[in-house]
């Protein structure tokens, strides 16, 4: 079942890159693992795939200590403060800094480890009251000042469309993410590249990767539904 749902995850990616004329190897898909046990991720990790990504600290952390060690994990969902000390040199991309003060608890807790974070700026693009992320207006002055902290750099934007019955909802969505990070890019800000646009999950990563996501996060359409009352 999970190779089954894997391979057709691995064919729409790569449909959906024929149609927007990118390569396959232009899109990272990222597994999202969160309340799945180790024995599922190992599945699909002896697929080939390496790059996973978990919405909890604790989580990711349980995950890692017990998972092969060539592993990329992404930390994807919210991320609190008091949290930050756990993650710092585990995370291989933190893509929900949504604050300068949660930046600023990265940047210091890294230098503590003697580390450098990537992160992504989280944009709350569409606007919905029950997501995190900061306004597309808020985003390029707080992209410069997160890229003036040591110990971080800023890979680029991240953004959690509207759940949608029919994915063309969110294609505006997603090119405003787009050209938001052209329009930073235009800005020439040190230590700030936006080589990522992580947008695109299960219901809609299709018409997000016409659109220029380079990241797609992918949970349900790999492992199937989630029982969240085994989850922490």
């Amino acid at each position: 079942m999970l190779k089954e749902n894997y391979n057709d995850v691995e064919k729409r990616i790569a449909a959906a890159c024929q149609r927007a004329g990118r390569k396959r190897e232009e899109v990272t898909l990222i597994a999202v693992s969160k309340t799945k046990p180790v024995e599922m991720i190992q599945e699909i990790y002896d697929l080939g795939q390496r790059e996973f990504g978990e919405n909890k600290v604790q989580e990711l952390t349980a995950k890692y200590e017990v998972m092969p060690q060539d592993i990329q994990w992404h930390l994807i969902g919210h991320l609190q403060t008091n949290k930050v000390k756990y993650i710092v040199d585990k995370a291989c991309l933190i893509h929900s800094v949504d604050s300068l003060k949660l930046a600023q608890t990265i940047s210091k807790e890294a230098g503590k480890k003697g580390v450098v974070v990537p992160v992504l700026i989280e944009v709350n693009v569409a606007q919905e009251e029950t997501k995190f992320g900061i306004t597309t207006e808020e985003t390029i002055s707080l992209t410069e000042e997160i890229a003036a902290l040591p110990n971080l750099t800023v890979k680029g934007l991240m953004t959690i469309a509207p759940y949608v019955e029919d994915p063309e909802e969110n294609r505006p969505v997603f090119r405003k993410l787009r050209q938001l990070s052209v329009d930073i890019t235009d800005k020439n800000i040190n230590n700030v590249s936006m080589s990522v646009l992580s947008m695109g999950m299960t219901n809609d990563y299709e018409t997000a990767i016409e659109e220029g996501a380079t990241h797609v996060r992918v949970g349900t359409g790999i492992f199937g539904e989630r029982d969240y009352s085994k989850a922490e």
